[in-house]
């Protein structure tokens, strides 16, 4: 049953949109008009005459006009109701079709024309009711009209007013959404704004002023030239990381220099990283990888990278030229990353962790993992952190 309505649905649809169906209505309607003045004249003091001439003009009058000017609300439904009042109140007659076409040239003024003139043009039908009361079968056409007329008129203001809230809170979602989302991208070019200007300055003048040093003070040790060396290059990176940072904070631009863009590190940096650890803190440093290492989640890979690249840092500067062992251990779904030095421990002033720890547990929680921090057995400081080793894990 569904099927066939929808069938018939949809194929009603169709012949409605096309380009001549108003027109080809418009004539259907006026025969059917003609047809019945002339079935309802015939046999009557009125057939072959004058009147009856005049009949069939005044039916077509109030048929033929919804198609011609389907697309003129405003002309069609005066006309159509015109034609309309004229047949009622001088010839005490009006056909079904012109009754049709009425109710349907009221509802199109008020959907697609003024509200105001649709109500206008269903009065007069209500003003002739009570001004000149008819018989027969035109007393109950012109109750139909003068019910119906403003019913079909309220109709269609009522979805009209329905589509244009619609329409509007369509619009205002839209809005709101583009001034979202361009207060997003003001506050990131804000904040670029600031890491450029500010923040990058200052770490270009921290290499500018160490490879200054480095090259115009005189009898300058060889270990402070390399230290001075390792802090320029140190500045360098820094400044790199930066530019990726604006990058992202600048999504909505295209960067046209493709050398500036590198991939996010993973765990196959993390051989670089203990390289530059040793070369700037000049004590040991090693990696100890248990199991193999398959293909990990970027975000993971990404997130191990930075736990092991803050403990290295908090270890350079809380236990200088202390020893460091990063383990890396995968065990099923999971990856637990193990970073120890052997210094003195835990900073007593520091009882809850400073920055650095606190972002190590963001970065371990954000991809559904967790980290521990504390005092080593045997002494020393120790990282601990599970990480789920798939994206699926992640999402589980």
């Amino acid at each position: 049953m569904g099927d066939w309505y929808g069938r018939w649905a949809g194929r009603g649809r169709r012949i409605a949109a096309a380009p001549l169906a108003p027109a080809v209505s418009g004539a259907l309607l006026g025969i059917l008009a003609v047809a019945e003045t002339l079935a309802r004249t015939s046999g009557t003091s009125v057939a072959a005459g004058p009147t009856q001439l005049a009949l069939v003009v005044i039916a077509l009058a109030t048929t033929v006009p919804l198609g011609l000017l389907w697309t003129r609300p405003a002309l069609a439904a005066p006309a159509v109701t015109a034609a309309a009042v004229i047949s009622l109140a001088a010839f005490h007659m009006l056909t079904v079709a012109g009754l049709a076409a009425q109710l349907v040239a009221l509802y199109r003024l008020g959907r697609h024309g003024s509200p105001a003139l649709a109500a206008a043009m269903a009065m007069p039908y209500l003003v002739l009711a009570l001004a000149h009361p008819l018989d027969g079968s035109a007393r109950v056409f012109l109750v139909l009209l003068a019910v119906l007329g403003p019913v079909a008129a309220w109709a269609a203001i009522t979805r009209r007013a329905r589509s244009e809230a619609v329409a509007h809170s369509a619009a205002r979602q839209v809005i709101a959404g583009s001034l979202l989302e361009h207060t997003a991208r003001g506050e990131r070019a804000r904040i670029s704004r600031e890491l450029h200007d500010v923040v990058a300055h200052h770490i270009s003048m921290i290499a500018v002023q160490a490879e200054s040093a480095r090259l115009t003070t005189p009898g300058m040790p060889a270990a402070g030239a390399q230290r001075l060396a390792t802090i320029g290059d140190t500045a360098r990176s820094a400044l790199t990381e930066m530019r990726r940072l604006l990058g992202v904070l600048r999504e909505d631009t295209r960067d046209d220099d493709p050398a500036g863009r590198r991939p996010q590190p993973g765990l196959r940096q993390l051989t670089e990283l203990l390289d530059a650890t040793r070369d700037a803190s000049g004590s040991g440093a090693r990696l100890i990888v248990r199991g193999r290492l398959p293909g990990l989640d970027p975000g993971v890979e990404l997130a191990a990278y930075r736990i092991v690249q803050e403990a290295l840092t908090n270890a350079r500067r809380h236990a200088p030229g202390a020893a460091v062992d990063v383990e890396l251990h995968h065990t099923g779904h999971m990856l637990a990353v193990r970073i120890r030095d052997n210094g003195p421990g835990p900073r007593p002033d520091v009882p809850n962790g400073g920055h650095g720890l606190a972002g190590m547990r963001e970065r371990a929680a954000a991809v559904g993992g967790e980290l521990r921090t504390g005092v080593a057995p045997g002494g020393g400081f120790l990282v601990t952190a599970r990480l789920p080793a798939k994206a699926e894990d992640l999402a589980g």
